[in-house]
C-alpha cells in the first residue's frame, strides 16, 4: 500500500530517507553507529551490565565484541524501519524469507486464530511485513508514544501493510471481542517487555536472572484458546532474514512462558547481538 501523500508531505525528512537505495541506508547506519555508540554512548552501561550479567562465562573481549555488533544491529534495525515507508512488496519478499510458512497455513485453513508471542529479537518490525504472507487480519498491541507526531509516524510505518495497531491497555478487551464474534485473527504481543510493579507478573530464570514475565499471553491462550507461535529471526545478511515459527504448547510440566523462555534464551544463546541489550529487561529485580 502506498503512501497518502498527506502522510508524505508529514512525514517528508523520513519519506525522502526511505527513498534511499539500501546501500545508502547503511552507510548511514555506519555513520549513526559511530554517533550513538563512539559519540553519545547511547545506554552503554546498561548494555553492558545486561551482557556481563546474561554471559558470565564470556570474557571482557567477548563480552566487548557482542555489544559492537549488537550497536551495528540497533542501527540496522533503525534504517529498515524506515525503509518500509516506500519498500515494496516484492523487495520485501526477497529480504525476509519464511522457513516454515505451512505452520501458519495450517492454522489459517481450520480458521483458527494465531497468537503471535514475539521479542525483541532480530528484526522484529519487520513483523508488520506477514499480512503480505498470510491473508488473515493482523494485530499488533503497542504502547503509544508520548511524543504525537513519532508516534503517528511508527503507526503509518507498522500499519502500511495491513497490521492494525491496538494500544496495549485495549489489548485484551480486543482479544476477548475478537473471539466473541468468533473472529479468525492473528494478534501479535511482544513477551520480553519490563513489567510495571502494579501489573500481574510471574517470576521465571531467564538468563542466569530471576525474571518477572507479564502474564496476559498465558491467560488470554487459556482464556481464548489460539495457537500460540513464537518467531525467530536469523540474520543471513544485513537487510535479510530467515524467520521460523515454532509452537509454544502448555504441558504437564511447563507453561507457555516457560516454553517461550526456553525458545527465547536458545536464540538469544545462538545470536546474542540480535536481541535489544539496550531496554532496561531487569529493573524490577535489579
Amino acid at each position: 500500500m502506498k503512501l497518502t501523500y498527506i502522510a508524505r508531505l508529514k512525514f517528508f525528512p523520513f519519506y525522502l530517507i526511505s527513498l534511499l537505495p539500501m546501500p545508502i541506508l547503511y552507510f548511514i547506519s555506519d555513520v549513526l553507529y559511530i554517533i550513538v555508540y563512539k559519540v553519545v554512548s547511547y545506554r552503554e552501561k546498561v548494555v553492558r551490565y545486561n551482557l556481563v550479567n546474561a554471559f558470565p562465562e564470556r570474557t571482557g573481549y567477548e563480552i566487548n565484541i557482542i555489544e559492537k555488533k549488537f550497536y551495528h544491529h540497533l542501527c540496522d534495525i533503525a534504517v529498515e524501519a524506515i525503509k518500509t515507508l516506500t519498500i515494496s512488496e516484492k523487495e520485501i519478499k526477497k529480504r525476509l524469507i519464511i522457513r516454515n510458512p505451512e505452520l501458519l497455513l495450517d492454522f489459517q485453513k481450520k480458521h483458527q486464530s494465531i497468537l503471535m508471542y514475539a521479542a525483541h529479537q532480530g528484526n522484529w518490525e519487520w513483523l508488520v511485513y506477514l499480512p503480505i504472507y498470510f491473508q488473515i487480519p493482523s494485530y499488533t498491541f503497542y504502547k503509544p508514544l508520548k511524543n504525537g507526531y513519532f508516534n503517528e509516524l511508527f503507526l503509518t510505518i507498522r500499519e502500511r501493510f495491513g497490521v492494525k495497531c491496538i494500544a496495549a491497555k485495549k489489548g485484551y478487551r480486543t482479544i476477548i471481542r475478537q473471539k466473541n464474534e468468533n473472529l479468525s485473527v492473528m494478534n501479535c504481543i511482544i513477551g520480553d517487555q519490563s513489567p510495571k510493579r502494579k501489573q500481574a507478573k510471574i517470576w521465571k530464570e531467564f538468563m542466569y536472572r530471576e525474571t518477572a514475565f507479564l502474564t496476559g499471553a498465558e491467560k488470554i491462550a487459556d482464556r481464548t484458546g489460539p495457537a500460540v507461535v513464537f518467531p525467530n529471526f536469523r540474520k543471513i545478511k544485513r537487510g535479510h532474514y530467515e524467520l521460523q515459527f515454532h509452537i509454544v504448547e502448555k504441558t504437564e510440566t511447563s507453561s507457555i512462558i516457560d516454553n517461550y523462555i526456553k525458545l527465547l534464551e536458545s536464540s538469544i544463546r545462538k545470536s546474542p547481538e540480535l536481541w535489544l541489550w539496550s531496554h532496561k529487561r531487569w529493573k524490577l529485580s535489579s
